[in-house]
This record gives C-alpha cells, structure tokens and sequence, in this order.
C-alpha cells in the first residue's frame, strides 16, 4: 500500500500554518516536523534545482517514482526534457545517473534515504563512488520524519554510507540551508547523499543570519553551561531546547554540523575543548554509527576528555504511528531534550 492510501485511511489530522497564513492539512504520519505558527518554505530543494538549472545546462534529475515525495515535480514541470522518471526500480536510477554524469551531466537522483542506503549501496558504491562521479543523491524521510514504520524509516543511513570512501554527506537543517546545500553540492566533486526534508520546510536558521559552508560546523548560539553538537532536524529542536533551558538558568551552546562527512573535527574540537560544558550530541537517526559515535571518537582520538552524551533513535526497529507521538517516545521531541539535559545536570 502507497503512503498516500494508507494517510487516507488515517482519522486523525495536524494543521499548520505557512508563511501566508494559509492552514493546511497534514496526516499525522507524515506531520510538520516543527511547532505550528513557524514560516515554512514550500519545496526548497526543488525550487533550489529549478534555479540552479537556469545556468547550467548539466544539471538534470532522476527519480524512482518519487517526484512528488521528493519535491523534484517542481523541477520536472519547468525542465520535463531533462528529466528522468525511472519507475520503481532504485538501481537503474542510479546506474543510469552514473551513465549521465560520464557523459559530463550533474545529476540529481532522488528517492526515500531507505531505499537509497539500504537496497541500492553496492550500484552506488561500484557506479559511482569508486570512478567518483558527480551524482548528487538526495533522500526524503531520513530518520523518523515518517510514521510509517521501519520499511519507511531510514534510522541507521548514516551508519551505512559514511564507510563510503569519496562519499559526501549533507544533513541540512531546514529550508534555509537546503536552499544553500543544494547550490553548493552542485558545485562539489564527486558524489554527495544528502538528507532532505520535503514539502512545506521550516525556515529556522535564517533569524541567526546562517549561511551554509560544506564541510564546516558552526555555532548558531553560544553557552556557558551545554554544549549541544546536532545536525538536520535536530538542530531546531536543539535551538528550541537552548530557549526553553534558559528560562531554568541553564545557558546552552548550539553547534550544527551540516557536514557529516567530512566532519569539521577542527571545530568540534576547538568548542568541546573549552571546558566547563556538558557535550550533547543530537541527531535524526539511531545512536550507532552517527553523528554522536563520530563526534565521541574525534573527541578521543583528540585526547579532549569532557562530560558528554547521545541524543537520538533507539538501536531498534521504530513503531508506526503519529509523528509527534513518536519523536516524543523517542526521545527526540523538544520536551524530551529538554527534559534528558535537566537530567544530566
């Protein structure tokens, strides 16, 4: 059963508000990743692909029937000649995708992170990753931003691509840095995955003035007490966490790491090594072979020896259900950080 038959079915509904002000309805399982009132931005990455293919008569996209799902209906409608719908057949879009980016194209192949990570590793990594080719894959419903269950959920795609030598991988925050990450990657040798949050997309870091540099970590917020490290979606609710622990005198620090890898182990070094602070790592996906054991190694390996802890998904197969539920269950909801920090200190 397709996502939008089984969202049918569902009797229970979330409305958010968009920059406009117009309400719109969303099933539960597939629900705003964000608190309702927050200006969104429809499609970033597809309007981001639509501009960047303005001037570059390179860049063309692929899809395994997922255009929609993945936002690439915005660049198939305005450029349906360089655009490739290759049914539900995950390695022949990326088998062909390598093929284009041989013929000198700039292809941006899209599809679930589950299907990418999980069912299609050795295409990526025979076609493309070794001859590191330019194809850029770009994945809807990372982590738990389904509630459709495990064959939906990509919990563990980062364990799995970043043992990928040449591989670059992306987790951007919000539209803003979606925007920003799609135009760069563009512009980056070699192959790149990279997570994407789809349809009416949160605009979180653009009150700090952010701007997104591949492979470097920065401080969005400054504090004396926490050290939050956290990439993608996490990394609002890190922000909004920092809010709600002010009001209880605890002074936290938001340190967003875009990049996985490359990981800026410069910048986690240079913050974690300023000392006095609790260092909390927190990411959309299961807490092996993440963000959090990565940054915990460089820490060793760098001899930096601080008070530190994980925020993220259970090593486990997740229920299906309402998303809030979810993110609440398990422990990555804004209350939940909240209330795991007061904890620890």
């Amino acid at each position: 059963m397709k996502p939008q038959e089984l969202s049918r079915r569902q009797s229970k509904y979330t409305a958010r508000k968009v920059a406009s002000g117009e309400r719109v309805a969303t099933s539960a399982m597939i629900a705003s990743l964000d608190a309702e009132g927050r200006e969104t931005i429809a499609a970033p990455f597809g309007h981001a692909l639509v501009d960047l293919a303005k001037t570059r008569e390179d860049i063309v996209g692929l899809t395994a029937d997922l255009s929609k799902y993945t936002d690439l209906h915005v660049f198939a409608k305005a450029y349906p000649d360089r655009f490739y719908q290759m049914g539900m057949a995950e390695a022949v879009m990326i088998s062909a995708a390598a093929g284009l980016a041989r013929e000198g194209f700039t292809p941006f192949a899209t599809t679930y992170a589950v299907f990418a990570s999980r069912r299609v590793y050795d295409f990526i990594i025979m076609a493309i990753a070794e001859e590191n080719l330019p194809v850029k894959i770009v994945c809807a419903l990372p982590g738990l931003t389904t509630g459709y269950g495990p064959s939906h959920q990509a919990t563990e795609d980062l364990a799995i691509m970043r043992g990928m030598p040449n591989l670059t991988i992306i987790d951007p925050c919000d539209a803003v840095e979606i925007d920003q990450a799609t135009r760069a990657i563009a512009d980056t040798p070699g192959p790149v995955y990279m997570r994407l949050l789809r349809g009416q997309v949160p605009n979180v870091l653009g009150e700090y003035g952010y701007r997104f540099k591949l492979g470097r970590a920065q401080i969005i917020r400054d504090g004396r007490d926490v050290l939050f490290v956290s990439s993608g979606l996490m990394t609002m609710r890190t922000l909004d966490a920092a809010k709600a622990l002010q009001k209880d005198g605890v002074d936290c620090a938001v340190l967003h790491v875009p990049t996985i890898k490359p990981l800026d182990a410069e910048t986690i070094i240079a913050e974690a090594s300023k000392g006095g602070r609790l260092v909390v790592t927190a990411e959309n996906h299961s807490v092996i072979g993440g963000l959090g054991e990565a940054v915990a190694a460089t820490l060793m390996r760098a001899g930096v020896h601080v008070p530190f802890r994980q925020i993220g998904l259970p090593d486990a197969f997740l229920d299906a259900g309402a998303l809030p539920t979810l993110h609440d269950q398990y422990g990555i909801s804004v209350s939940a950080v909240t209330a795991a920090v007061k904890s620890w200190l």
